[in-house]
């Protein structure tokens, strides 16, 4: 008995790490927003996590802010005639019902710029999401190491 105790208790803890990344704000779900460390003097960062819009109509990311940087953005990365190029999405991000939107590395993602203070591997920093329907979410950003492409859920070999 006290041993099935035991084993209880440890898988609780270990859904709620699961589970401690994700957010809900309406109908959006927000899954493991995370972050890369920055080399030394770098004024950007990239922020990532996947958007899900559980809702029968369509939402859109506005914005946002975190307690790193000056400036928040929403940009796409591309692939134009051979060359890769970033843009900020003016009006936000529209994600679709029943639909899920990945923010990663290569993607779409966040910017934050005009760093106050780099984001340092293992020590998370707050932000803060606005959606046009959902309204804020404040969520947490892992950061992970210099390089890395998928968050907490990379496997490493």
């Amino acid at each position: 008995m006290r041993f099935a105790a035991i084993i209880g208790a440890a898988l609780f803890a270990l859904t709620s790490i699961a589970s401690a990344d994700d957010y809900t704000v309406g109908s959006i779900h927000i899954e493991h927003p995370w972050s890369r460390a920055t080399p030394k003097g770098a004024n950007v960062a990239g922020g990532y996590l996947v958007i899900e819009n559980k809702g029968t109509a369509p939402d859109r990311l506005v914005g946002g802010s975190s307690e790193i940087a000056d400036r928040f953005q929403i940009h796409q990365m591309t692939m134009n005639g051979g060359t890769m190029t970033m843009r900020p999405l003016e009006g936000g991000l529209e994600i679709a019902p029943g639909e899920s939107v990945k923010f990663e590395p290569g993607g779409y993602h966040l910017m934050f710029l005009d760093l106050k203070a780099p984001p340092v591997e293992g020590k998370p920093f707050k932000g803060t999401l606005v959606f046009e329907k959902a309204g804020k979410v404040d969520v947490e950003f892992a950061v992970e190491r210099m390089g890395a492409m998928g968050g907490m859920h990379e496997h490493h070999h």
